[in-house]
């Protein structure tokens, strides 16, 4: 498990310290648990650890993966990613010309629930498609899609995996539309427009075709979410394995 290699959610524990810790051979919570003393950590800051992770351990053990929420650095959410794979829900949204929320995608991948402006985007609603998760990932969520939900008075209590800054971490640049042709991940060429001038027209015609053309465009972004998750979660794990080895051949 990733998540059990990761000291980085104990207080005051960064990347170097997290290094520092893997360098002394303790490669996860049960080594560290084990470990009489720890260079850099004191006896009572270790026996506070100690504790630390025992809650940790119990918050898997019960699939509380809400405990990781405030402890877990944003860009570093990914590691929990195996513990909630089976229960993530793919969001995107769509606006209008002025910022409001006019279509919102979830999905589980295999099915997408909608939620358009003037049909059925209301907040129970909505609320209770997302009660269905363990965790939720969007592209830029962070910046964009989650402040326009909690606008909206949505509350928002999942895990919550932001791809934007893990994909600029692997030096994947661009919108979620060029890193989809990067990773070779193809949608229809009609479902490349701007949802924007999709939405004004299905208003100004009334014509239908509009609005499902706006709505495949959703179901392309919130879907593909799932395929850029897989390689980045298997990127970064490499990434994260190459720290670790390289820590323990420091030690030797």
């Amino acid at each position: 498990m990733v998540i059990q290699q990761s000291f980085i959610f104990l207080d005051k524990i960064g990347r170097k310290s997290e290094l520092n810790i893997w360098q002394q051979g303790i490669s996860n919570w049960n080594d560290f648990l084990n470990a009489d003393k720890i260079s850099g950590i004191s006896p009572l800051r270790k026996a506070y650890y100690d504790r630390r992770i025992r809650q940790a351990l119990q918050a898997l053990g019960q699939e509380d993966y809400l405990y990781f929420v405030d402890k877990l650095p944003q860009k570093e959410m990914w590691r929990l990613y195996p513990e909630v794979k089976e229960g993530c829900g793919y969001l995107d949204l769509e606006i209008d010309a002025n910022g409001t929320v006019i279509l919102l995608g979830i999905s589980d991948y295999y099915h997408t629930n909608f939620f358009v402006k003037g049909f059925n985007l209301e907040r129970h609603l909505i609320e209770k498609e997302l009660s269905k998760y363990r965790a939720i990932i969007t592209f830029n969520g962070s910046s964009f899609d989650l402040p326009k939900l909690r606008r909206m008075g949505i509350k928002l209590k999942l895990v919550h995996i932001d791809l934007k800054p893990l994909c600029v971490n692997l030096g994947l640049v661009g919108g979620l539309k060029e890193i989809e042709k990067t990773l070779n991940l193809k949608r229809p060429t009609n479902l490349y427009g701007n949802p924007v001038d999709l939405w004004r027209s299905f208003h100004a015609s009334g014509d239908k075709e509009y609005l499902d053309l706006l709505i495949e465009y959703n179901r392309e972004d919130v879907e593909n979410l799932k395929l850029v998750m897989e390689h980045v979660y298997k990127k970064m794990k490499e990434n994260l394995g190459r720290s670790t080895d390289k820590a323990k051949r420091i030690k030797n």
